[in-house]
């Protein structure tokens, strides 16, 4: 038997987890074995009667440094666990729909968690670990993004997502914004839907939705409309 997609998680606060991956969509796919989540703190990896993991930083300076032995410890404790070692860092590769779909297409993931003003340098050289990150902004921590790049991961996953259209069809699939999306009522406070999605022409629903999704990324996303604009230069 196959073993499930797992998500295994370095941090000092456990008690974050599941979280929001206990419910919805995630949730139920914890619940049905479609995937794994395993928790370690790295608070129990320290050697010291106070389980110190942190000490000020070389060079002076605000803030504390999670220290490299007790945080490759903590890596040598879930060596075994399969998927990529990757760590949640302001400073990291920007994460993407691409990376998140190969990394649902692997086994799992390991996730390092920083606090503070971040992990010692020499056990990220020593590990060769990937840093990546959500976007340019600060978090007080690696959690709120971890759980949200096991969210992204998990939701691709075989059995998840019911449709798998859903799928094919969102945001960022082909380097282009996803189109509007409209429901009941038809009217709504002198709004009317567009007269294409009640026409019952499906062809033409699916160019008014491309030319949308063409329009909306070309507006909002200036860097993935030249990445989609390459894309299709290359396949003709």
């Amino acid at each position: 038997m196959i073993a499930p997609w797992t998500a295994t998680v370095l941090t000092l606060f456990p008690e974050m987890f599941p979280g929001p991956l206990g419910h919805s969509l995630a949730g139920k796919a914890l619940e049905r074995g479609l995937w794994r989540l395993e928790t370690v703190d790295i608070r129990a990896f320290a050697r010291d009667k106070h389980r110190s993991v942190d000490d000020a930083p070389f060079g002076g300076g605000p803030g504390m440094v999670l220290r490299p032995d007790v945080v490759d410890a903590a890596i040598a404790g879930i060596a075994g666990r399969p998927g990529p070692l990757l760590y949640l860092s302001p400073r990291g590769h920007r994460l993407d729909q691409e990376r998140v779909a190969r990394l649902s297409e692997g086994p799992g993931v390991r996730l390092l968690c920083g606090r503070f003003e971040g992990v010692d340098e020499r056990v990220i050289e020593a590990h060769a670990i990937e840093e990546l990150s959500l976007g340019d902004f600060v978090l007080s921590g690696g959690e709120p993004a971890a759980i949200a790049l096991i969210d992204a991961c998990v939701r691709l996953l075989p059995g998840v997502i019911g449709d798998a259209a859903a799928v094919a069809e969102e945001s960022f699939t082909g380097n282009l914004l996803e189109y509007p999306h409209y429901t009941r009522p038809q009217e709504w406070r002198g709004r009317a839907v567009p007269e294409i999605l009640i026409s019952g022409h499906h062809d033409k629903v699916r160019q008014w939705r491309q030319a949308q999704a063409e329009a909306a990324t070309q507006t909002r996303r200036p860097d993935l409309w030249q990445r989609y604009l390459a894309r299709k230069r290359d396949r003709h």
